[in-house]
């Protein structure tokens, strides 16, 4: 069924009431004599209602509104208005109205399913191979207990190597030792066998962010939090592990080899700006290859310890030698 909008006088809303939904009257001109046979021949009523079930009453009347307004019907062809008037033709469906909007919204969700259901699919595939890769190197693991005298100790370095690339192939969790202190305990022993290479290829000093980013990529789906990290390595040093928490002045937190001496780093953040003449935070970290934070706080240990003196103006925070120490 289809009504011409040249047929249409004008258009108005009626609210929803008390058991009622929302309505848009059409008011229409007098039915003329060569009209098309419809449901009914005659009316005594000169308008008709439109119900709207849930929604999309108001973009309907904003449009309906829009084209009674520019009345785009009179400039259209002849030969196009006949062509309209005709009706579908045999094999075409034509969604008008109500039904039209109710089809599109439809048709919409459909596809919002499909893209939901895709996305969902999608992750499921990324489970499923993350579980084979923890398969892989749980194999790995095993053959190198296996074969601990066949192969060299640079052979175990390379394949442990891979391991941490893929994945710790038995990473610590609640459910296996609890939430307790002995959790904290067997985390921090794994963080140790972990960090111990990546901590000696960095200078034997890493940041807590960079700690956490690279033990949480290790694990696949078994994520640390932030709190059970800080505990965990709160317990490296009295457990007697080769590695400790160190916290700065300033309150960055970093761990650090038990073997890395003080002394050495400050002599060589010393060495290395006498050489330059003086360096900003940004040029040292460029130089010696280390995150920015964590050559700010070697700067600022140097300082402290009266090797460097700063210069703090517009330009930003520049570290020289203290020449008051180094020469008489």
């Amino acid at each position: 069924m289809a009504i011409l909008l040249s047929q249409i006088v004008f258009i108005e809303e009626q609210a929803a009431g008390i058991g009622k939904s929302a309505k848009i009257v059409v008011h229409l001109h007098p039915a003329p004599p060569n009209k098309e046979p419809g449901p009914f021949q005659s009316s005594r009523n000169s308008y008709i209602k439109l119900s709207f079930k849930e929604h999309g009453q108001i973009e309907f009347y904003r449009r309906l509104s829009e084209e009674m307004t520019q009345r785009r019907w009179e400039n259209m062809p002849v030969s196009q208005s006949l062509q309209t008037n005709r009706g579908p033709q045999p094999g075409r469906i034509r969604a008008v109205g109500i039904v039209g909007i109710e089809r599109k919204l439809e048709e919409k969700r459909k596809e919002t399913d499909k893209n939901i259901s895709e996305a969902f699919e999608d992750l499921s595939k990324l489970m499923v191979k993350a579980k084979e890769m923890v398969e892989l190197s749980k194999s790995i693991a095993n053959k190198i207990k296996d074969k601990q005298g066949d192969i060299t100790e640079d052979e175990t370095i390379r394949f442990k190597s891979y391991l941490l690339s893929m994945g710790i192939a038995n990473p610590v969790t609640r459910e296996t030792y609890g939430s307790g202190t002995q959790y904290h305990m067997q985390l921090a022993k794994q963080l140790a066998g972990i960090l111990q290479a990546p901590l000696e290829e960095r200078g034997g000093i890493m940041s807590l962010t960079e700690v956490y980013c690279l033990v949480n990529r290790a694990r696949g789906m078994e994520l640390l939090s932030p709190e059970d990290l800080v505990n965990a390595c709160k317990m490296l040093e009295a457990l007697k592990l080769p590695l400790r928490l160190r916290v700065f002045d300033s309150g960055v937190m970093v761990i650090e080899l038990q073997s890395h001496k003080e002394e050495e780093m400050v002599a060589s953040a010393l060495e290395t700006v006498s050489e330059k003449g003086s360096l900003t935070s940004e040029e040292f970290a460029k130089l010696v290859g280390m995150s920015v934070l964590l050559a700010k706080e070697r700067l600022l240990l140097a300082e402290k310890m009266g090797h460097l003196c700063r210069d703090d103006s517009v330009e930003g925070l520049r570290f020289y030698p203290n020449l008051f120490m180094t020469q008489s």
